[in-house]
């Protein structure tokens, strides 16, 4: 397959398998891509989390002409007991539980195709000397097997880690570092390209009237503190966002920031947004801060599930929340 399907609209975007890129850096990137997906080797995604690096991984899987199956394996998300058989299989009886008649691996059900390995950085070391047999040699070896396999499949991993640091700390071969890093693929983060915020708020709105047949509109507000939001969760959270505004406010309600806060998140928590904690009468400067301290936690309580990762959004120490929860008599209903 050569070239990309180009969409445009009134806002002038981009798009290719969900890729809005308006951006002259994230046209760059779709350019590239579509480039490499021509040159069958090994592609390295790099990029935060939400950045869109699986969309690109279709988008180059969809460009390469290969005609098998993309497969997509979480690296960090499966039991490293359960990783090896995943990833290579296994012949019957190979272990106890294991079914008789084997199981192909996801390489193996990648044969021709594309298998993306995202989270890479996560692989424990004893599988990683495998993978690099599969990056030589094209060959695999299930558990309880003695014999090879021939295969052939691309492979592109992503990461949201600096995978040299952990080569430095090692936690990652050298070896495989240097074989996976053949095409590195950096993603840019949202908030250093502020200018496919706007195509991309009417591409999800555009997919969100579709889906749920609701119209909805922002204020004029709304669109700034979108221009003006770091987006930590890059493309995925500016994508929930929008969905989830659209399903819970009132059908035809014109969405406010008041809308946007009381029903998503808080973005006052963004340093650059600078007026949006208003005060409207005198009070002490102690009360003040406990009052936006005690709103700041109450909504991130709302948002994460674990005391942990409202200590990473509000950029403080876990023991901190802790103490302040405590301090501040917050619910933690």
């Amino acid at each position: 397959m050569t070239g990309f399907a180009v969409v445009k609209d009134r806002t002038g975007i981009r798009i290719d398998n969900d890729i809005v890129a308006k951006s002259a850096e994230m046209r760059e990137l779709v350019r590239t891509a579509v480039q490499v997906a021509k040159v069958d080797c090994t592609v390295l995604l790099l990029g935060e989390s939400g950045t869109g690096k699986e969309v690109l991984a279709k988008l180059i899987h969809d460009h390469s002409g290969r005609c098998g199956p993309m497969i997509k394996v979480n690296c960090g998300a499966i039991p490293e007991s359960l990783l090896e058989s995943e990833l290579f299989g296994y012949e019957g009886g190979a272990f106890t539980g294991a079914r008789k008649e084997g199981n192909a691996g996801k390489f193996e059900q990648a044969h021709q195709g594309t298998i993306l390995l995202d989270e890479i950085g996560d692989i424990p070391l004893h599988l990683q000397v495998k993978l690099l047999r599969v990056l030589q040699e094209g060959e695999i070896t299930p558990i309880g097997s003695n014999k090879s396999k021939k295969i052939d499949t691309r492979v592109i991993a992503a990461t949201n880690r600096d995978l040299y640091k952990l080569v430095v700390e090692g936690s990652f071969r050298e070896d495989l570092y240097y074989r996976l890093n053949v095409i590195p693929l950096k993603i840019p983060p949202l908030r250093e390209r502020r200018e496919d915020i706007m195509p991309l708020i009417y591409f999800y709105k555009k997919k969100c009237e579709q889906k749920y047949q609701l119209k909805r509109d922002c204020s004029s507000e709304v669109v700034r503190i979108f221009m003006s939001y770091d987006w930590p969760g890059n493309v995925r959270e500016l994508k929930n966002v929008i969905e989830r505004i659209y399903v819970i406010s009132d059908p035809h309600e014109m969405i406010t920031p008041e809308i946007l806060i009381r029903d998503y998140l808080n973005m006052n928590r963004q340093k650059h947004l600078k007026g949006a904690v208003t005060v409207h009468s005198l009070t002490s400067l102690d009360e003040a801060v406990e009052e936006v301290e005690r709103q700041l936690i109450t909504m991130a309580l709302n948002r994460f599930r674990t005391l942990k990762q409202v200590a990473l959004a509000l950029k403080v120490d876990e023991s901190t929340i802790s103490r302040k929860i405590k301090k501040l008599n917050i619910s933690l209903r």
